[in-house]
């Protein structure tokens, strides 16, 4: 298991070091117009695994039931062996009557070598069908189970809607609890949650590396005397921090280029908020964006070659994009008088951004091909949008009374979810891939 170690730089208490925080809530606000009914099967085990296989069962229904697209037939006992093809034929009309249109049969055992091994198949029941299956083979703890629960509902996922699963995944996200900030790291389905960062100073804008091992933010923090904005970068698995950009002025705004080598930030150091492009261990800075405005929010496109920010230049807050190695910058939204935040997704077909319409802070997603935008959220006060790495889901902070949760929703706006946290304000997410 992968150890969060807080950094000895920004540590409220050395003992708080692997501090486990209680998970997210999920709630499932909206769904699709047809749900597939999926019966998922207890796993089949002998006693040395059954804990094992009770949690891959629980994690793969949760993870379907919360896609919004996907509902859960009653399974009941456990099912044939895998193996045994003539047990296994009399099951499609049986579950065809139970209103079935999936079937997931799996079981669990231990190694030679002490491994968890997990198969499973999935069953077409309309067609008495096989579409496929997986054997996976993990480290025999609770943590490797739920991960190997959501490699399998990733599989079931795709094969069922056509489209890349998102389960296996994980989040970071800023907690605060009274005068206390939090960075937080959890799965997807806000289960495993550990804390990389606590501080008594905010932290901001959170950025996954594209190979899910790093996180750069903003952190405010006293040094000489004077709390400022520092760009950090975080290595996950064993705590370390480095200093990305420290100029004077502010230093905000880190987004990680596709290539995990580089980062786009944003410094005053020249004036007004400009936009420079840094190596990833702090050196090479250059300025890409020169205006007499504020230039923020850069976001790479999947290639590169382009960077999306904000910028006032034209008198109000719009999005903009100028090539990675500095140019003539082409305005993006025209729509409404304050369009910023803008995020790409991984394939490079949607960009999602915070719009303000009729008073109202709202998620908004446009289709780059087309330039057709879709407000998916509702608002009233909603920021920090982020894309899954499947590129069909936005998560974003959203205000729900006096309380900041996290709401996510597919990018046509027809499913949505939410993860808020008993007594505490969380904000800020980033959706990232596994290392």
């Amino acid at each position: 298991m992968m150890r969060l170690v807080l950094s000895a730089l920004l540590l409220i208490a050395t003992a708080s070091e692997g501090f486990t925080q209680a998970p997210l809530r999920i709630d499932i606000t909206g769904v699709g117009s047809r749900q597939i009914p999926v019966a998922v099967a207890p796993f089949e085990s002998p006693e040395q695994t059954k804990n094992f296989s009770r949690t891959i069962t629980d994690v793969i229904r949760s993870n379907l039931a919360r896609s919004g697209v996907i509902s859960i037939v009653d399974a009941g006992v456990p099912q044939p062996p895998l193996n045994e093809r003539n047990a296994i034929e009399p099951l499609f009309p049986e579950w065809r009557q139970k209103g079935a249109e999936a079937l997931v049969i799996g079981s669990t055992n231990l190694s030679p070598e002490g491994r968890l091994d997990a198969r499973f198949i999935l069953l077409d029941t309309a067609r008495s069908a096989s579409l496929g299956g997986l054997a996976i083979s993990a480290p025999a703890t609770e943590l490797e189970a739920r991960r190997t629960a959501h490699r399998i509902s990733d599989f079931i996922y795709e094969k069922l809607t056509g489209e890349p699963g998102f389960f296996a995944t994980r989040l970071a996200f800023v907690r605060k609890d009274e005068a206390i900030y939090s960075l937080v790291i959890s799965d997807s389905d806000g289960q495993n949650s550990q804390i990389a960062l606590r501080s008594r100073e905010p932290i901001i804008s959170l950025s996954w590396s594209p190979d899910g091992t790093r996180l750069a933010y903003v952190s405010f923090e006293e040094r000489n005397g004077i709390t400022k904005p520092i760009v950090y970068v975080h290595t996950l698995a064993n705590g370390r921090r480095s200093i990305i950009a420290n100029e004077k002025g502010s230093n905000s705004a880190p987004t990680w280029a596709p290539d995990g080598n580089r980062l786009a930030v944003v410094l005053t150091r020249d004036g007004n908020s400009q936009i420079y492009i840094v190596n990833a261990d702090g050196t090479g800075l250059r300025r890409v964006s020169r205006s007499t405005g504020i230039d923020t929010e850069p976001t790479f496109t999947p290639d590169g070659k382009e960077i999306y920010f904000t910028s006032d230049r034209g008198g109000s807050a719009q999005i903009y994009r100028v090539p990675a190695d500095g140019g003539e910058a082409k305005r993006v939204t025209f729509n409404g008088p304050f369009n910023a935040r803008p995020q790409i997704s991984a394939d490079g077909k949607s960009l999602a951004f915070i719009t303000r319409r009729e008073k109202l802070f709202r998620v908004a997603v446009m289709d780059l091909g087309s330039q057709q935008e879709t407000l998916v959220s509702q608002g009233p006060k909603d920021d920090s949008p982020s894309f899954a790495p499947n590129s069909k889901w936005v998560i974003y902070s959203s205000r729900l009374g006096d309380r900041d949760v996290l709401s996510a929703v597919s990018i046509d706006g027809k499913l949505r979810t939410r993860l808020s946290a008993e007594g505490s304000q969380v904000r800020g997410p980033a959706w990232g891939r596994l290392p």
